[in-house]
């Protein structure tokens, strides 16, 4: 789609269709530039949207007889906002109000390939054109229906907030030529798009689209829905990741329980069918199982980080130049998205119906007919909307249990994962160790040497399929799918000399995922105490010392810039600091500056929920996400991200004890809580710097998870090495492993179901 006729020009199509319905072209991706970076030459959204190219002629625009437009996003709206960006694009090239514009959610597709797969920043980019282009082509159309209507040129006609309108004024809305508009046999047309400096929508703020929906509920998530017959469902899960069913006591006796409808041994557990979630939750409690022994059964922390140092790929030779070192220990986080694992689904003997968010359902779809032995063709995949992700719903194994459950009971079901089982069952973000090695020599670091080992991230969720139908194209050699993610996805940003980041992978035996920003925010983390490390040596400022060193003006801008809002420099009482830090990833940049308090009757004073300081008072945050559709949308994501950035430095994490994981809720899985959140917050959007939009969706999380750590080294005089640094406590009474586990009064709600 990047292949331009004109200035402005691409090609698309007019669709057959009784109404009018068009869709992009496709041209091939030109080829990039050599540099010397890999991420520079091409980057893991690079071969996203590249894969997707193909198909973006089967994603279309159609504009109905009542004057709105209606258009099915291929991707999952999980609460990063790009429903609401989409239809903005709409809009624009449509110049029609914005509660005009309908976006869907599509159905699993399988013509899409990989153009149906939600992740790694990749939407808008992947979109931005092709949506535009098809959007502007239904704009033309509208107009030349509109011209033969009115006998009069098109070139004197205005369309604007969803009529058209001639010069002698006469009107006629877009609903009313949306059928002269049709065409009766798809033909290729090509399309100037509206310039930049014409846009009234795109680069402007805008609330959500579902906002409305979503505080007053409305929204409907998926178990907000009502299928026919579809009761709830729950699974009695093992005490240990993985561990399977031996037998079951008494089976008998808990069908019988009131509401009961259907209990079943299913490959995960033993799941309950009954009328209430609340009596779901009775039934599995009262299930008398005996267990065998999952993956990872008798493994600790300990033990698992033994066996990373033991995968660890060297630094190679000390050079004879003075060196700044440093081994870092990231533990287990949870994915701990609001919304439970869950998923509704209707198995017949010839035929399935799956519904849940999904962020890559065509793999779903797949993996669900196999495992029922039905052709992929014989089951429909419904993607709705989801109440966050963080990489989570990649996967779907909350559609293969109930697809699992319902086609073994001839009935439907609506299943949901208990609280607990998301931090005990679900996917993890693998634990992992980073060594760094920089060398240096006057004012000069003439090497930087990092070495990631990490137990090994499942990619079963469609990247890896991307990476191999796009490997012969990629710059990266015969290496295997997580080290070509790896490689993809990490840049450097700062000039230092000769170096390489290698990643290494190991233990298979636990469910991991690509939480947000997968490698990065420890990646990041690791690099940036080190640079701290390495100005210190050097007898210069931090601030500076990035500043000087780094590759392209656009990270010195959003660098300058937080140092200049949030006052870099300035003086602090002992026990608390200022920590800065730099993240680039795919074509955005970012720069985080942090204030934390660590003094001693901080973090000796009682919390509530269990956890003690240090707490981090103060963040400025900047991101150049090349042109911003919707900045006020950009804004909450780096909301997020800083949230997640200072939970992963400070507070959440898994304790893996005897084969599971000690944490069994949010009463104790510690993300950051109202007394750590920064009452002096301030997210600063750059002017846009590029005519393309940049990946934004995980960009918050590695600079500031990167500047809490550099903050409290600064603060407390010691560099940290483990995180989260609070993992080392364990400030709460671990919940029994025989699940669900028992109610807590602390617990948070689930939305659709009982608390935990």
């Amino acid at each position: 789609m990047d292949e331009l006729l004109g200035r402005r020009r691409f090609l698309g199509y007019v669709l057959a269709a009784p109404t009018l319905v068009a869709a992009a072209g496709f041209a091939p991706a030109p080829a990039p530039a050599s540099a010397a970076d890999v991420t520079q030459l091409v980057d893991l959204n690079d071969m996203m949207t590249a894969a997707a190219l193909p198909t973006s002629g089967l994603i279309s625009v159609e504009v109905g007889a009542d004057g709105t437009v209606s258009f099915a996003l291929p991707r999952a709206e999980v609460g990063q906002g790009i429903t609401t960006s989409t239809a903005m694009l709409i809009a624009e090239e449509l110049s029609v109000p914005l509660d005009r514009v309908r976006i869907t959610l599509a159905d699993a597709r399988p013509e899409l390939v990989f153009n149906q797969l939600t992740g790694a920043s990749n939407t808008t980019i992947a979109t931005y054109t092709p949506i535009r282009v098809a959007a502007a082509i239904a704009r033309d159309r509208l107009l030349a229906a509109a011209a033969a209507e009115f006998g009069a040129p098109a070139g004197e006609l205005t369309l604007e907030a969803g009529v058209i309108s001639d010069r002698a004024g006469r009107r006629l809305g877009i609903g009313a030529l949306a059928a002269k508009a049709a065409s009766s046999r798809t033909r290729q047309v090509s399309v100037e798009l509206t310039p930049r400096e014409s846009f009234t929508v795109i680069g402007r703020p805008h609330g959500r689209i579902d906002a409305l929906d979503a505080v007053t509920g409305r929204k409907k998530f998926t178990m907000d829905l009502d299928i026919p017959g579809a009761k709830p469902t729950m699974v009695c899960r093992p005490p240990t990741i993985n561990g399977r069913v031996g037998s079951v006591a008494n089976l008998a006796e808990v069908r019988a329980m009131p509401g009961v409808t259907d209990v079943v041994v299913i490959s995960t557990g033993v799941a309950v069918r009954a009328e209430t979630f609340g009596q779901c939750i009775d039934g599995v409690r009262a299930l008398r199982v005996s267990w065998r022994p999952g993956t990872a059964a008798g493994k600790s922390d300990e033990s698992v980080l033994a066996e990373l140092r033991a995968a660890e790929l060297p630094l190679g030779l000390r050079p004879p130049t003075p060196v700044v070192e440093g081994a870092f220990t990231f533990h287990f986080r949870s994915n701990s998205a609001l919304e439970p694992n869950c998923a509704i689904a209707d198995v017949r003997a010839d035929r399935a119906e799956i519904w849940s968010a999904l962020k890559s359902p065509i793999v779903a779809q797949q993996a669900v007919a196999a495992r029922l032995g039905l052709p992929p063709g014989k089951v429909t995949v419904h993607v709705t909307q989801g109440g966050g992700s963080f990489g989570r719903k990649l996967f779907f194994d909350a559609a293969l249990e109930a697809a699992e459950v319902s086609r073994k009971l001839g009935k439907p079901v609506k299943l949901m994962w208990h609280r607990a089982d998301d931090s005990r069952q679900g996917r993890t973000h693998p634990m992992a160790t980073s060594r760094v090695r920089a060398a240096y020599l006057g004012g000069t670091v003439l090497s930087f040497q990092q070495r990631h080992t990490s137990v090994s991230t499942d990619l079963g969720h469609g990247l890896g399929e991307v990476i191999t139908a796009m490997a012969a194209r990629l710059p990266v050699g015969d290496i295997g799918f997580a080290q070509t993610f790896f490689h993809l996805s990490q840049s450097m940003p700062y000039a230092f000399g000769a170096g390489t980041t290698l990643l290494s992978e190991t233990d298979k035996g636990f469910n991991t995922g690509s939480m947000r920003n997968v490698y990065s925010p420890d990646v990041a983390c690791a690099r940036e105490l080190i640079t701290d490390q390495l100005a210190a040596r050097m007898g210069e400022d931090p601030y500076r010392f990035r500043r000087d060193r780094l590759r392209d003006d656009r990270s010195r801008a959003v660098l300058a810039k937080v140092a200049e809002v949030g006052q870099w420099g300035r003086a602090m009482r002992p026990g608390t600091a200022q920590g800065i830090a730099v993240h680039t990833e795919y074509k955005s940049v970012s720069a985080a500056l942090v204030e934390i308090d660590c003094r001693p009757e901080t973090v000796g004073r009682p919390i509530r929920d269990g956890v003690a300081g240090p707490r981090v008072t103060k963040v400025v945050f900047a991101v150049d996400a090349g042109l911003t559709v919707n900045p006020r949308g950009l804004e909450a994501q780096m909301m997020g991200g800083v949230m997640d950035g200072i939970a992963l430095a400070l507070t959440s994490s898994l304790h893996l004890r005897d084969g599971y994981f000690l944490e069994a809720s949010w009463d104790n899985y510690f993300y950051t809580r109202q007394w750590n959140t920064p009452l002096d917050l301030r997210i600063i959007v750059m002017p846009d710097t590029s005519d393309q939009p940049g990946g934004a969706g995980e960009l918050g999380v590695a600079a500031s998870m990167a500047a809490v750590a550099c903050a409290y080294g600064r603060a407390t005089g010691t560099m940290p090495t483990s995180f989260p640094i609070n993992h080392g406590t364990l400030s709460f009474v671990p919940k029994p492993t025989v699940p669900p586990v028992p109610p807590s009064p602390t617990d948070g709600l689930n939305p659709g179901g009982p608390s935990a």
